[in-house]
């Protein structure tokens, strides 16, 4: 099968509309862009940690509380761990049969915290060292973006 330039073009058009990053993420937050940024993990990893913003809604419990803790017509965010973990695809989709606009944050709160954004728990801002591999230290930006 060959594939073509624009068919390359509309599959990684398609996954920039439902995917996003968490320095995309933290950049929008910044920006005071309108969304709310949804932690679809278990009680025990929110308790250990979340990033800083993040209402907790874990998957199993979307279809049953979502239409009462976020307004409809809202733009949501969701994550779960890491790469390794399709929770927030499947919390994506909860959300997108219910009507809502969303997105997955690729990379999961392990992303976030290695790449040094706030990450808080019940006691507080948590410190975490940025991670070299994943973001440069020290950097402003990650210049991702073309």
């Amino acid at each position: 099968m060959i594939i073509t330039p624009q068919d390359a073009a509309r599959h990684f058009a398609a996954k920039l509309q439902f995917e996003t990053d968490p320095s995309d993420v933290k950049a929008a937050m910044d920006a005071r862009v309108p969304f709310v940024l949804v932690d679809t993990r278990g009680a025990a990893a929110w308790i250990g940690g979340r990033v800083e913003g993040a209402i907790h809604l874990p998957t199993a419990q979307i279809a049953e509380r979502a239409q009462q803790l976020i307004p409809a017509g809202s733009s949501v965010v969701v994550y779960c761990w890491g790469p390794g973990c399709n929770g927030s695809t499947r919390a994506a989709l909860q959300f997108s049969l219910l009507g809502y606009s969303v997105k997955e944050m690729i990379g999961g709160y392990e992303y976030w915290a290695r790449e040094g954004l706030p990450i808080v728990d019940d006691d507080g801002r948590i410190e975490r060292a940025t991670d070299e591999l994943t973001a440069p230290v020290g950097a402003v930006e990650l210049d991702c973006a073309c």
